[in-house]
């Protein structure tokens, strides 16, 4: 028997595989098309500290081997999340992961904090969130930063703090060891690559914003470079993710050195691709005699 059950920090998972943040909502429309408690764990809409409506005009836009996106973090808020969707996620059988981001500190303070006394399992802290004070660089960009960040919200919460970092950082190991340094239980990496289209017709940008986020299988390469870079340098876990479209991208990720692994973008072309997933990793470890993935966890 292939034994898929996995250890992040302190919190047990069934198996490695999280749905990400943004592509799986609360898991409620995907729970209609199959139990999504066979999964490791989700991780919910990005929340901000009030209700987003998004950007507008055009939000996704398919490119070659990928897609771009930018529906700008639309989300009830982490109140209308505490009212109105927790109740149904706080009764899945799998790790509950709240994914949390904001325009200034403050925001993730006061965000953290409401969901402190909830029943939640862990806070995917997103550092990618433009700084509005800081003039829109993202807190991910800079070390010193995203030091801040990690540590004020360190201090305020005993949740498992895991920190979802930008490719976008000055340095990727750095950022993920000043994550470390500061008490985050773990990392998940990487987030969407900046990008852009362009409407050659109407001669202007495809997005509002002009820029968006990049993902899907056309990042897997670098996203997957960029895991097994941080693996090899720190000591907490870390949750890959980045083009993750089938069990052996997922086996690859695990191989650099992912506790578990994390599929978004794969959700829209696949609704059931998580199970198909799962059940890759299985096969795959009764065929080649794995009895645990430790056994190929880092291997490189």
């Amino acid at each position: 028997m292939a034994n898929l059950n996995v250890k992040f920090g302190d919190i047990d998972f069934k198996n490695p595989l999280v749905m990400a943040s943004g592509t799986f909502g609360f898991g409620k429309e995907y729970n209609e098309i199959y139990d999504i408690q066979k999964l490791g764990g989700v991780s919910s809409k990005g929340l901000t500290l009030n209700k987003r409506d998004g950007n507008l005009g055009i939000r996704v836009c398919e490119t070659s081997s990928g897609m771009m996106n930018s529906v700008g973090l639309e989300n009830p808020g982490v109140r209308g999340f505490i009212d109105n969707e927790l109740q149904f996620f706080k009764d899945l059988d799998l790790v509950r992961i709240a994914n949390v981001g904001g325009g200034t500190l403050e925001d993730y303070l006061q965000g953290v904090q409401l969901l402190n006394d909830q029943p939640i399992d862990m806070i995917e802290l997103n550092i990618s969130c433009p700084n509005v004070k800081a003039g829109g660089m993202a807190f991910g960009i800079k070390n010193e930063v995203a030091r801040e960040v990690v540590r004020e919200v360190r201090n305020i919460t005993n949740l498992p703090l895991v920190i979802k970092l930008s490719p976008n950082a000055e340095d990727i190991i750095k950022m993920a060891k000043v994550c470390e340094e500061e008490g985050a239980n773990g990392v998940s990496l990487v987030n969407t690559f900046k990008a852009m289209a362009i409407d050659i017709q109407k001669r202007k940008p495809v997005f509002e914003n002009i820029y968006a986020g990049l993902s899907g299988p056309a990042i897997k390469p670098i996203a997957l470079r960029m895991v097994h870079e941080v693996c090899k340098n720190v000591k907490i876990p870390v949750m890959g993710m980045g083009g993750i479209m089938n069990s052996n991208d997922a086996i690859e990720f695990i191989m650099a050195g992912a506790t578990c692994i994390q599929v978004g973008t794969a959700n829209f072309i696949n609704p059931k691709i998580g199970l198909e997933i799962i059940d890759g990793i299985e096969e795959f470890m009764i065929k080649e005699g794995i009895k645990s993935l430790d056994e190929i966890r880092g291997i490189l």
